[in-house]
Protein backbone atom coordinates (compact mmCIF):
# COMPACT_ATOMS: atom_id res chain seq x y z
CA UNK A 1 0.00 0.00 0.00
CA UNK A 2 1.61 3.22 -0.99
CA UNK A 3 -0.61 5.76 -0.26
CA UNK A 4 0.71 7.60 3.38
CA UNK A 5 -3.24 7.91 4.24
CA UNK A 6 -3.73 4.63 4.17
CA UNK A 7 -2.84 1.91 6.28
CA UNK A 8 -3.06 -1.90 5.60
CA UNK A 9 -4.98 -3.15 8.57
CA UNK A 10 -4.87 -6.85 8.01
CA UNK A 11 -1.23 -6.32 7.43
CA UNK A 12 -0.46 -4.64 10.38
CA UNK A 13 -2.43 -7.57 12.65
CA UNK A 14 -1.05 -10.16 10.79
CA UNK A 15 2.56 -9.07 12.03
CA UNK A 16 1.27 -8.01 15.11
CA UNK A 17 -1.28 -10.73 16.21
CA UNK A 18 1.32 -12.80 18.40
CA UNK A 19 3.58 -9.84 19.44
CA UNK A 20 1.35 -7.01 21.35
CA UNK A 21 -1.80 -7.73 23.31
CA UNK A 22 -4.83 -6.94 20.97
CA UNK A 23 -3.99 -7.03 17.66
CA UNK A 24 -5.16 -11.03 17.20
CA UNK A 25 -8.60 -9.67 16.44
CA UNK A 26 -10.40 -6.76 14.28
CA UNK A 27 -8.41 -3.28 14.82
CA UNK A 28 -8.91 0.00 13.77
CA UNK A 29 -7.28 3.14 12.91
CA UNK A 30 -7.70 6.68 12.70
CA UNK A 31 -5.31 8.76 11.09
CA UNK A 32 -3.69 12.04 13.03
CA UNK A 33 -4.03 15.02 11.48
CA UNK A 34 -0.75 16.83 12.61
CA UNK A 35 2.45 14.65 11.62
CA UNK A 36 3.61 16.12 7.99
CA UNK A 37 6.63 13.74 8.05
CA UNK A 38 5.65 10.33 8.88
CA UNK A 39 2.31 9.95 9.21
CA UNK A 40 0.97 8.86 12.58
CA UNK A 41 -2.45 6.91 13.74
CA UNK A 42 -4.42 5.86 16.67
CA UNK A 43 -4.79 1.84 16.94
CA UNK A 44 -7.58 0.84 18.65
CA UNK A 45 -7.72 -2.90 19.79
CA UNK A 46 -9.79 -4.37 22.43
CA UNK A 47 -6.99 -4.32 24.67
CA UNK A 48 -6.45 -0.71 24.48
CA UNK A 49 -5.24 2.32 21.97
CA UNK A 50 -1.94 2.32 20.66
CA UNK A 51 -0.01 4.60 18.30
CA UNK A 52 1.65 3.49 15.04
CA UNK A 53 4.27 5.70 13.53
CA UNK A 54 5.57 4.68 9.84
CA UNK A 55 7.90 6.14 7.50
CA UNK A 56 5.56 7.60 4.46
CA UNK A 57 6.04 5.65 1.31
CA UNK A 58 8.03 6.35 -2.22
CA UNK A 59 11.35 8.28 -2.95
CA UNK A 60 12.54 9.59 0.23
CA UNK A 61 15.11 12.33 0.48
CA UNK A 62 18.29 10.08 2.30
CA UNK A 63 18.78 10.34 6.35
CA UNK A 64 14.83 11.63 6.11
CA UNK A 65 12.14 9.87 8.20
CA UNK A 66 14.56 7.58 10.55
CA UNK A 67 11.81 6.23 12.66
CA UNK A 68 14.10 3.57 13.77
CA UNK A 69 16.04 6.99 15.31
CA UNK A 70 13.01 7.85 17.17
CA UNK A 71 11.90 4.58 18.50
CA UNK A 72 16.16 4.43 19.72
CA UNK A 73 15.83 7.61 21.39
CA UNK A 74 12.43 7.31 23.68
CA UNK A 75 13.65 3.25 24.27
CA UNK A 76 16.46 5.21 25.84
CA UNK A 77 15.00 7.87 27.52
CA UNK A 78 12.46 6.07 29.37
CA UNK A 79 14.30 5.58 32.58
CA UNK A 80 15.32 9.56 32.32
CA UNK A 81 13.67 12.35 34.13
CA UNK A 82 12.41 12.96 30.66
CA UNK A 83 9.05 11.88 29.89
CA UNK A 84 8.41 9.99 27.11
CA UNK A 85 5.45 7.52 25.75
CA UNK A 86 6.14 3.57 25.78
CA UNK A 87 8.30 1.98 22.80
CA UNK A 88 6.55 -1.50 22.02
CA UNK A 89 7.88 -2.63 18.37
CA UNK A 90 9.85 -1.47 15.75
CA UNK A 91 9.49 -3.35 12.55
CA UNK A 92 11.93 -2.43 9.59
CA UNK A 93 10.50 -4.74 7.17
CA UNK A 94 9.35 -2.21 4.20
CA UNK A 95 7.51 -5.74 3.19
CA UNK A 96 5.10 -5.38 5.42
CA UNK A 97 3.00 -2.52 5.25
CA UNK A 98 5.19 -0.73 2.20
CA UNK A 99 7.73 1.20 4.98
CA UNK A 100 9.36 1.04 8.11
CA UNK A 101 7.40 1.77 11.33
CA UNK A 102 6.56 1.27 15.05
CA UNK A 103 4.63 1.17 17.59
CA UNK A 104 4.31 3.08 20.71
CA UNK A 105 1.54 3.77 23.94
CA UNK A 106 -1.08 5.65 23.57
CA UNK A 107 -0.46 9.01 25.90
CA UNK A 108 -3.65 10.46 27.38
CA UNK A 109 -3.30 14.19 28.31
CA UNK A 110 -3.93 17.55 27.12
CA UNK A 111 -2.20 19.25 23.57
CA UNK A 112 -2.26 22.62 22.41
CA UNK A 113 -1.50 24.22 19.47
CA UNK A 114 -2.26 28.02 20.13
CA UNK A 115 1.18 28.57 22.62
CA UNK A 116 -1.27 31.71 24.20
CA UNK A 117 -3.03 28.82 25.79
CA UNK A 118 -6.44 30.78 25.86
CA UNK A 119 -8.38 27.85 27.50
CA UNK A 120 -5.99 27.75 30.69
CA UNK A 121 -5.66 30.19 33.63
CA UNK A 122 -3.11 32.62 33.75
CA UNK A 123 -1.09 30.73 36.51
CA UNK A 124 -1.55 27.69 34.50
CA UNK A 125 0.05 29.62 31.64
CA UNK A 126 2.61 29.99 33.26
CA UNK A 127 3.36 26.74 34.60
CA UNK A 128 3.11 24.79 31.70
CA UNK A 129 6.52 26.94 30.29
CA UNK A 130 8.09 26.59 32.98
CA UNK A 131 7.69 22.83 32.76
CA UNK A 132 8.41 23.21 29.67
CA UNK A 133 11.69 24.80 30.28
CA UNK A 134 12.71 22.42 33.18
CA UNK A 135 12.04 19.28 30.73
CA UNK A 136 14.38 21.04 28.04
CA UNK A 137 17.00 21.19 30.62
CA UNK A 138 16.33 18.00 32.07
CA UNK A 139 16.99 16.56 28.54
CA UNK A 140 20.32 17.95 28.24
CA UNK A 141 21.56 16.92 31.37
CA UNK A 142 21.25 13.33 30.61
CA UNK A 143 24.54 11.83 29.62
CA UNK A 144 24.19 10.30 26.50
CA UNK A 145 26.69 7.37 27.35
CA UNK A 146 25.18 6.54 30.30
CA UNK A 147 22.25 5.91 28.47
CA UNK A 148 23.45 3.56 25.44
CA UNK A 149 23.46 6.94 23.11
CA UNK A 150 27.28 7.67 22.94
CA UNK A 151 26.98 7.28 18.99
CA UNK A 152 23.34 8.62 18.78
CA UNK A 153 25.01 12.05 16.31
CA UNK A 154 28.45 12.18 14.63
CA UNK A 155 31.08 13.41 16.21
CA UNK A 156 32.52 17.32 15.16
CA UNK A 157 30.72 20.79 15.35
CA UNK A 158 27.51 20.31 15.33
CA UNK A 159 26.01 23.67 13.78
CA UNK A 160 28.50 23.42 11.34
CA UNK A 161 27.41 19.63 10.36
CA UNK A 162 23.63 21.05 11.10
CA UNK A 163 23.91 23.54 8.63
CA UNK A 164 26.00 21.44 5.56
CA UNK A 165 22.83 18.71 5.97
CA UNK A 166 20.13 20.93 5.93
CA UNK A 167 21.66 23.00 3.24
CA UNK A 168 22.19 19.77 0.48
CA UNK A 169 18.52 18.57 2.14
CA UNK A 170 17.29 22.28 0.90
CA UNK A 171 18.71 22.49 -2.59
CA UNK A 172 17.79 18.76 -2.93
CA UNK A 173 13.84 19.62 -2.66
CA UNK A 174 14.47 22.56 -4.19
CA UNK A 175 11.08 24.03 -5.77
CA UNK A 176 12.34 27.54 -7.05
CA UNK A 177 15.15 29.70 -6.13
CA UNK A 178 14.53 31.63 -2.94
CA UNK A 179 17.20 34.50 -2.85
CA UNK A 180 16.76 34.92 1.24
CA UNK A 181 17.44 31.50 2.04
CA UNK A 182 21.22 31.47 -0.36
CA UNK A 183 21.70 34.86 1.41
CA UNK A 184 21.14 33.01 5.15
CA UNK A 185 23.29 29.76 3.92
CA UNK A 186 26.35 31.58 3.66
CA UNK A 187 25.36 34.53 6.63
CA UNK A 188 25.25 31.15 8.96
CA UNK A 189 28.28 29.63 7.45
CA UNK A 190 30.16 32.83 7.93
CA UNK A 191 28.60 33.45 11.85
CA UNK A 192 29.51 29.71 12.84
CA UNK A 193 30.96 30.66 16.57
CA UNK A 194 33.87 28.71 17.74
CA UNK A 195 33.19 24.97 18.75
CA UNK A 196 32.64 25.10 22.60
CA UNK A 197 32.44 21.40 23.07
CA UNK A 198 29.13 21.18 24.56
CA UNK A 199 27.45 17.69 23.23
CA UNK A 200 24.42 16.81 24.37
CA UNK A 201 21.01 15.04 23.13
CA UNK A 202 18.87 17.27 21.51
CA UNK A 203 15.52 17.19 20.27
CA UNK A 204 15.25 19.70 17.25
CA UNK A 205 11.58 20.30 17.16
CA UNK A 206 10.91 21.22 21.09
CA UNK A 207 7.40 22.85 21.17
CA UNK A 208 4.08 22.90 22.76
CA UNK A 209 2.61 21.09 20.57
CA UNK A 210 4.74 18.31 20.43
CA UNK A 211 3.82 17.83 24.23
CA UNK A 212 0.85 15.64 25.88
CA UNK A 213 0.05 17.35 29.11
CA UNK A 214 -1.36 16.14 31.87
CA UNK A 215 -5.20 16.03 31.21
CA UNK A 216 -6.37 19.04 33.60
CA UNK A 217 -2.44 19.63 35.08
CA UNK A 218 0.62 21.58 34.13
CA UNK A 219 3.09 18.38 34.30
CA UNK A 220 4.36 17.16 30.51
CA UNK A 221 3.59 13.53 30.03
CA UNK A 222 5.15 13.00 26.88
CA UNK A 223 7.48 14.38 24.71
CA UNK A 224 6.81 13.47 20.87
CA UNK A 225 8.05 14.39 17.35
CA UNK A 226 11.78 12.55 17.80
CA UNK A 227 12.58 12.44 14.29
CA UNK A 228 14.78 15.33 14.30
CA UNK A 229 17.02 14.38 17.76
CA UNK A 230 20.64 13.33 17.44
CA UNK A 231 23.66 14.31 19.45
CA UNK A 232 24.33 18.18 18.98
CA UNK A 233 24.34 21.89 20.58
CA UNK A 234 21.60 22.27 23.56
CA UNK A 235 21.41 26.35 22.65
CA UNK A 236 20.19 25.31 18.96
CA UNK A 237 17.27 23.61 20.94
CA UNK A 238 16.67 26.14 23.10
CA UNK A 239 16.69 28.73 20.23
CA UNK A 240 13.95 26.74 18.07
CA UNK A 241 10.99 27.16 21.34
CA UNK A 242 11.95 30.90 20.99
CA UNK A 243 11.63 30.53 17.03
CA UNK A 244 8.14 29.35 17.51
CA UNK A 245 6.83 31.96 19.85
CA UNK A 246 8.16 35.02 17.36
CA UNK A 247 6.01 33.88 14.74
CA UNK A 248 2.44 35.30 14.36
CA UNK A 249 -0.31 34.28 16.82
CA UNK A 250 -2.85 32.13 15.42
CA UNK A 251 -3.49 28.58 13.67
CA UNK A 252 -0.48 28.92 10.82
CA UNK A 253 2.13 30.86 12.90
CA UNK A 254 1.04 29.53 15.73
CA UNK A 255 3.39 32.02 17.47
CA UNK A 256 2.92 34.67 20.39
CA UNK A 257 4.33 37.60 18.21
CA UNK A 258 1.16 40.25 19.38
CA UNK A 259 0.59 39.21 22.45
CA UNK A 260 0.89 40.90 25.32
CA UNK A 261 2.46 38.03 27.45
CA UNK A 262 2.77 39.69 30.94
CA UNK A 263 -0.94 39.63 30.96
CA UNK A 264 -1.45 36.12 29.34
CA UNK A 265 1.55 34.95 32.58
CA UNK A 266 3.81 34.17 29.94
CA UNK A 267 7.56 34.37 29.83
CA UNK A 268 9.38 37.06 27.86
CA UNK A 269 12.10 35.24 25.51
CA UNK A 270 14.99 36.62 27.75
CA UNK A 271 13.24 35.56 30.55
CA UNK A 272 12.62 31.93 29.41
CA UNK A 273 16.07 31.55 28.30
CA UNK A 274 17.43 33.06 31.62
CA UNK A 275 15.56 30.30 33.74
CA UNK A 276 16.89 27.45 31.70
CA UNK A 277 20.33 28.83 32.09
CA UNK A 278 19.45 28.61 36.20
CA UNK A 279 18.21 25.02 35.67
CA UNK A 280 21.83 23.77 33.76
CA UNK A 281 23.57 26.29 36.00
CA UNK A 282 25.46 27.94 33.36
CA UNK A 283 26.27 31.50 32.33
CA UNK A 284 24.58 33.74 29.92
CA UNK A 285 24.69 32.63 26.29
CA UNK A 286 27.06 34.83 23.78
CA UNK A 287 25.95 34.98 20.26
CA UNK A 288 22.23 33.72 20.80
CA UNK A 289 20.73 35.37 17.25
CA UNK A 290 23.38 32.63 15.86
CA UNK A 291 21.66 29.77 17.19
CA UNK A 292 18.10 31.66 16.55
CA UNK A 293 18.89 32.14 12.89
CA UNK A 294 20.04 28.55 12.72
CA UNK A 295 16.97 27.58 14.04
CA UNK A 296 14.99 29.62 11.46
CA UNK A 297 17.15 28.18 8.50
CA UNK A 298 16.71 24.14 9.43
CA UNK A 299 12.68 24.81 9.66
CA UNK A 300 12.25 26.88 6.22
CA UNK A 301 14.54 23.67 5.14
CA UNK A 302 12.24 21.18 6.61
CA UNK A 303 8.81 23.27 5.02
CA UNK A 304 10.84 23.28 1.71
CA UNK A 305 11.08 19.26 2.09
CA UNK A 306 7.25 18.85 3.01
CA UNK A 307 6.40 20.83 0.12
CA UNK A 308 8.77 18.55 -2.52
CA UNK A 309 6.73 15.64 -1.00
CA UNK A 310 3.73 16.62 -1.66
CA UNK A 311 4.36 17.88 -5.10
CA UNK A 312 6.04 14.58 -5.87
CA UNK A 313 2.77 12.75 -4.19
CA UNK A 314 4.28 11.56 -0.94
CA UNK A 315 2.92 13.79 1.59
CA UNK A 316 0.88 12.67 4.62
CA UNK A 317 -1.29 15.69 3.75
CA UNK A 318 -0.91 17.27 0.84
CA UNK A 319 -2.93 20.17 0.94
CA UNK A 320 -1.89 21.41 4.22
CA UNK A 321 2.05 20.51 3.11
CA UNK A 322 1.59 23.00 0.31
CA UNK A 323 0.85 25.18 2.65
CA UNK A 324 3.20 24.96 4.43
CA UNK A 325 5.80 25.19 2.27
CA UNK A 326 4.87 28.64 0.98
CA UNK A 327 6.15 30.00 4.40
CA UNK A 328 9.64 29.01 3.60
CA UNK A 329 10.54 32.56 1.95
CA UNK A 330 9.36 34.02 5.71
CA UNK A 331 11.28 31.84 7.41
CA UNK A 332 14.15 32.61 6.13
CA UNK A 333 13.88 36.19 6.22
CA UNK A 334 13.30 35.71 9.84
CA UNK A 335 16.38 34.09 10.25
CA UNK A 336 18.49 37.12 8.47
CA UNK A 337 16.95 39.24 11.27
CA UNK A 338 18.08 36.59 13.88
CA UNK A 339 21.39 36.76 12.91
CA UNK A 340 21.57 40.55 13.45
CA UNK A 341 20.41 40.13 17.44
CA UNK A 342 23.23 39.84 19.80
Amino acid sequence: MNDANELDLVAVRAFLGDKLAGFDSEITATKFAHGQSNPTFLIETKAGKYVLRRKPPGILLKSAHAVDREFKVQSALSATPVPVAKMHLLCEDETIIGSAFYVMDHVIGDTYDDPSMPQLSTTARGAVVAEMGRVLAALHNVDPAQVGLADYGAPGDYCARQIKRWSKQYYDSETGAISDMDRLIVMLNERLPQDDGQRTLVHGDYRLDNLIIKSGGTKIRAVLDWELSTLGHPFADLASVIMQWQMPHGAEGRGLAGIDRAAFGLPSDQEFVDRYCGARGIDRIQDFGFYLGFCFFRMAAVLQGVKKRALDGNASNPKKAISLGAHVPAFAAAGLRALKQD
